[in-house]
């Protein structure tokens, strides 16, 4: 075949996408990585590069940035091919092989795991005057560097993983933060609940249920917000320098919902093997869904390594779907290429 022919190319460069392709290099196959972000590491990088992580096997607590450089140096040991800023908008068959038409080139793969998480994410908005307006400059929904924060009075909005774990990080940076949400439960860890009330109990952030953002005011930047009270109607305008709406995401799979595949709320449907119902077509990660999916970091691994395990074996049909553990294979006790 031809030489641009690899044999897995994996769609999505974050955590599962990444891991997938170590894994895919210690089998010693060619490995290509497509992302249409502009570097890897998903949404560890893109979107919350400074929050800790605190469910991977091994690390107590891990810094996401540190994490996804530490899995973006496990991935490119072997020397997989990285295709970044690409978005692949048709698959097809031809030959024998996959063929994947990306907004810059054709590419040609036996296999394809698919591992771009919940596909791109577009934040869910505030609907209030000053949200568009002041977006930017004072106005953001995501935290690219903690210490712009410093000394400034800070709101949050959500009662979510995010906007729970973002309260708790900027609180001891803002000279005041006050978190606001809509109802009086939270969606986020049970865990995570639990440190926010005992820092709102030692006074070390300010916390108001059943409340939303009525208006954020400001000239250049953002001064102030008008909140209410979604019971009684009650305003409160509150004097801040920073609004941190951490409302959620809604995911789009974008052109990959034409590809043939079988979906599901959104998701791609895979069986054990992480096969989708396309010959030669993975799936791993927050991408694919089956009966007792778990949407964790950890659980995107092993799926990862399943999925490539058996694109091995598809790819070659002499070589076996389990190679043992690590420490026992022949391209480690050699070192690695590269």
């Amino acid at each position: 075949m031809a030489q641009d022919v690899c044999d897995i190319t994996i769609v999505g460069g974050g955590p599962t996408g990444l891991y997938a392709a170590f894994y895919a290099g210690m089998r010693e196959r060619s490995v290509r990585i497509i992302d249409s972000l502009p570097e890897l590491g998903g949404q560890l990088m893109a979107l919350y590069p400074e929050k800790f992580i605190y469910d991977v096997g091994g690390f107590p607590k891990v810094q996401a940035r540190t994490l996804g450089e530490a899995l973006i140096e496990q991935a490119l040991q072997f020397g997989p091919e990285v295709v970044l800023g690409e978005e692949i908008q048709e698959l097809s068959r031809e030959e024998g092989v996959l063929v994947l038409e990306g907004r810059k080139r054709r590419y040609r793969t036996r296999t394809l795991v698919l591992a771009g998480g919940r596909g791109a994410f577009e934040p869910k908005t505030l609907k209030c005057p000053g949200y568009e307006e002041l977006m930017g400059r004072g106005v953001h929904h995501a935290v690219s560097d903690p210490e712009c924060y410093r000394g400034k009075r800070v709101l949050v909005v959500g009662g979510g993983d995010s906007a729970l774990d973002w309260a708790l990080a900027l609180k001891g940076l803002a000279s005041h933060l006050t978190l606001i949400h809509r109802r009086d439960r939270f969606r986020a860890h049970e865990r995570t609940v639990s440190r926010l009330h005992r820092a709102v109990e030692k006074g070390e952030l300010e916390l108001r249920h059943f409340c939303e953002v009525k208006e954020i005011r400001g000239d250049e930047e953002v001064e102030a917000v008008v909140v209410f009270d979604n019971r009684t109607g009650e305003e409160t305008t509150l004097a801040v320098e920073g609004v941190l709406a951490f409302l959620g995401f809604r995911p789009d799979l974008g052109p990959i919902k034409s590809w043939g595949l079988e979906l599901e709320r959104n998701r791609v449907v895979v069986n054990q093997l992480m096969e989708t119902n396309l010959p030669g077509v993975y799936g791993a990660g927050d991408m694919v869904t089956y009966q007792g999916k778990l949407d964790l970091i950890a659980t995107g691994f092993a799926e990862a390594a399943i999925a490539v395990n058996n694109a091995v074996h598809l790819v070659d049909p002499h070589a076996r779907v389990s190679p043992g553990h690590s420490t026992s294979m022949k391209i480690f006790q050699e070192g690695s290429r590269g």
